[in-house]
């Protein structure tokens, strides 16, 4: 029989356990992650020891969850999470059990969770495997597959289609005929429309975090998920964009699905970016003739899509801040540079979209490049990676130079102007404005003397 190799910290708290007359399970996606040769992150844990009796053999416990049978355990300067054995009926809401039961053995523990990979557990005592659904089949065979009949198990949480579909990307396993079939059934859609929103925003979190996106988003689609939570990004499915100049392969949906893919990993923001920066083209497209054919364009998509995603985002409980930052690269991702741009060209530039959202906003546009053919931008050679590294030395040389990028930055403020006479209001503020784009041009203006003498003369004109 197969047997896992049990960590040390694992080991000091299982005995405290046997000490005491309990048995404790290494349970959930620890279980998961090390048949699969991973490293877990965190360890869960579950024991028919009370809630209340598990406070009593540890020195430092948290009720974290106490009414789910649920505690938080610090030991040896990790928290871990002790669950006891339980049952679960009656899901009224589609999300929380009506009742909870302590149970006597691990194997009904097992038999409450959602998908077979999730439902093994391995005993502290010895490293011996109890898996009374066949998890390890699966995941031998990558295949999500409900314990149970799935319908009975998805209309307990409605949040579980969601997961099954997370962890598809996540995992790169197929979902199950079976399974897949359930999260489209009418019924269990009706539940999963109901969970909350904050809810869905943490798997599709990550699911972005996968190292393909467009794997669960494909499914999403598929499955209609997209379309109850995202039905802007779903209304994206079918807006063409391919036409006789060939700089697209696909419609708006698969390109946004593909730019995600392209985006970094680790940039969470910038993938969220990408797959929203053209979901304003439905909106903007229009169909134009011309004596070569006919072309499709979108004017003003950049502006349309930050509107959009704004409203998308703040529906779906993203921070201000979050909004603010995955807007702002949305709104500015049209940025065409040429080498023949002015140094003051550079300058306004920065004032649009700031110094330090470059990289991020060169992330996007390398992004929206590869969701054109689903491929990536290769070579430090290519026009692309070549044009961009100029625009980011040019930049960082205005930024070095410690040119005056913002009203803040000049020489003079309002304080100064009304001390030589020039009254408060708009024509104080018109002024500012003109010395600003005065230093633009010309940073070497930028002293209080001749910003001074500009500025009454400006005024009395």
């Amino acid at each position: 029989m197969k047997k896992i190799i049990i960590p040390d910290v694992l080991k000091k708290m299982n005995a405290i356990f046997c000490e005491n007359g309990y048995e404790a399970y290494l349970v959930g996606g620890a279980v998961r992650d090390v048949l699969m040769g991973k490293q877990p992150s965190d360890w869960d844990l579950t024991t028919n020891a009370t809630p209340e009796q598990v406070m009593s053999i540890f020195h430092k416990v948290i009720p974290t969850g106490i009414a789910h049978g649920t505690v938080t355990v610090h030991f040896n300067k990790q928290e871990i999470e002790v669950t006891t054995f339980r049952t679960e009926s009656d899901y009224s809401d589609g999300r929380h059990p009506d009742k909870i039961e302590f149970a006597s053995t691990i194997e009904e523990d097992l038999s409450r969770r959602d998908f077979t990979m999730n439902a093994i557990a391995v005993n502290l005592s010895d490293g011996r495997i109890v898996d009374p659904f066949k998890g390890q089949k699966d995941i031998r065979k990558k295949t999500i597959r409900t314990v149970g009949k799935a319908i009975e198990r998805f209309s307990e949480d409605g949040l579980r289609p969601i997961r099954a579909i997370r962890f598809s990307a996540q995992l790169g396993f197929k979902i199950e005929k079976e399974t897949f079939l359930a999260i489209k059934n009418p019924e269990i859609q009706k539940i999963t429309k109901n969970i909350s929103l904050e809810r869905f925003r943490d798997e599709l979190l990550k699911l972005l975090k996968a190292e393909k996106p467009s794997d669960g988003l494909k499914i999403m689609e598929q499955t209609g998920i997209m379309a109850f939570f995202m039905p802007e990004l779903y209304a994206c499915r079918g807006c063409i964009q391919k036409d006789m100049r060939a700089f697209h392969e696909f419609d708006v949906l698969d390109h946004l699905i593909y730019a995600c893919d392209g985006a970094p990993k680790n940039k969470i923001n910038v993938r969220i970016a990408a797959l929203l920066h053209d979901i304003g083209k439905p909106k903007a497209k229009k169909v134009v003739k011309t004596e070569s054919g006919e072309i499709n364009t979108f004017y003003n998509h950049d502006k349309y899509s930050s509107e959009i995603s704004e409203k998308l985002l703040t529906r779906l409980k993203f921070s201000n801040a979050e909004i603010q930052n995955i807007c702002h690269l949305i709104a500015n991702h049209m940025f065409n540079y040429e080498p023949t741009w002015t140094d003051a060209a550079i300058r306004r530039f920065l004032i649009r979209v700031q110094y330090e959202n470059l990289e991020d906003l060169f992330d996007l546009r390398l992004a929206d490049i590869y969701g054109m053919h689903n491929k990536p931008v290769r070579g430090h050679d290519s026009s692309t990676i070549r044009l961009l590294n100029e625009l980011k030395e040019r930049c960082d040389k205005e930024k070095e130079a410690n040119t005056a990028l913002s009203l803040k930055d000049l020489k003079v403020n309002g304080k100064d102007l009304m001390q030589e006479g020039i009254p408060a209001g708009k024509e104080l503020g018109r002024i500012l404005n003109e010395l600003m784009e005065t230093v633009l041009e010309d940073p070497t203006q930028n002293n209080k003397e001749t910003l001074i003498n500009i500025a009454k003369n400006i005024f009395n004109s």
